[in-house]
């Protein structure tokens, strides 16, 4: 399978190693606006350089592609590539709008083309071994889960695009905190009945810089949500309150399960944990147009969108929203 990457971002480089590192699998093109950067990219692999998309799409060079482009341009991107009958792995959030993930859907289906969503998180080791020591069963019924990040939403600390609300759909929330979501309903095993939610604006942000969530899931797992701009040190941890014990992943330590007063660590984080994410990502998007299932489907990643378009919703109306749960 040929590889085209549309953005030359910080997880470019990830994707291009991964797909180095997977039988079968070439990267051959690397689009961006900056020459330079997708140059960058493209140099190590002989990858062939655009700097518009649609180029690389009808140049013959690729038969899938990686979106790694700002939110609100992921759904042109999907929906030229699905017509040029080229496979996609769109990296999260699936997209601004939940219009925009059903017209990415529609026209994937239509076309006969593969969408998968980068949702990392079910990826990385710290979080697979967690998820494979909650499903033995050994830690009884999930209660409750604590997820809580830092970042840096002082503006002139990222991108300008993160800045813009029409281009990224919001700020701290939409971007941290749909991985936090992805994961604590991965870990929850269910979709949300209830979300409430406030946010703030500091450094004289024009999008939220800090905020809580607080999810109710539709089999009575309780889940809070915290992320926090410019702390004073970095925090990524979720942590999973059983029935008989405690389970905590962190991408900088590791996971470990604590039980009957007695602490095991079941993974030991390693440099190396990123990059295997992206390939076993990678691996996986690989598996799907080959005919298997997806980690991730795209109705879990349309669920996150929808619940950090709810959650802005309840903050700005300063009420929990209640949400549709499918039978």
């Amino acid at each position: 399978m040929r590889i085209g990457i549309i953005g030359a971002g910080a997880v470019a480089p990830l994707h291009a190693q991964g797909a180095a590192s997977i039988e079968g699998m070439t990267l051959t093109a690397v689009c961006d606006l900056n020459l330079e950067r997708a140059a960058a990219v493209a140099a190590e692999w002989g990858a062939a350089v655009f700097t518009d998309y649609r180029e690389l799409l009808a140049s013959g060079l690729v038969d899938a592609v990686v979106v790694n482009t700002p939110h609100s341009l992921h759904t042109e991107m999907v929906l030229a590539a699905a017509a040029s009958g080229i496979h996609v792995l769109v990296e999260k959030p699936m997209a601004t709008t939940l219009a925009d993930c059903q017209l990415m859907e529609d026209a994937c289906e239509r076309f006969g083309v593969v969408l998968v969503i980068g949702q990392i998180q079910h990826f990385l080791p710290e979080k697979t071994a967690m998820a494979q020591a909650l499903a033995t069963g050994e830690m009884g019924q999930v209660l409750m889960i604590h997820d809580y990040r830092s970042t840096d939403y002082r503006p002139g600390h990222r991108s300008a695009w993160f800045f813009d609300r029409e281009v990224s759909g919001g700020g701290a929330f939409i971007n941290i905190g749909a991985h936090c979501l992805d994961r604590s309903l991965w870990m929850g095993g269910a979709r949300a009945a209830s979300i409430s939610a406030t946010n703030r604006n500091r450094f004289g942000s024009p999008v939220e810089t800090d905020g809580a969530m607080e999810l109710e899931l539709a089999n009575g797992v309780q889940v809070r949500i915290f992320i926090a701009s410019d702390a004073p040190r970095h925090l990524d941890e979720i942590m999973v309150v059983c029935e008989h014990g405690l389970v905590s992943a962190d991408p900088r330590t590791g996971t470990f399960v604590r039980r009957d007063g007695v602490t095991t660590q079941i993974h030991e984080s390693s440099p190396s944990d990123i990059q295997t994410a992206f390939t076993a990502q990678l691996a996986d998007f690989a598996s799907v147009v080959a005919g298997g299932q997806p980690a991730v489907s795209t109705a879990h990643a349309r669920h996150v969108v929808e619940l950090v378009l709810q959650s802005y919703e309840s903050a700005a109306r300063g009420e929990a929203v209640a949400l549709a749960v499918p039978a």
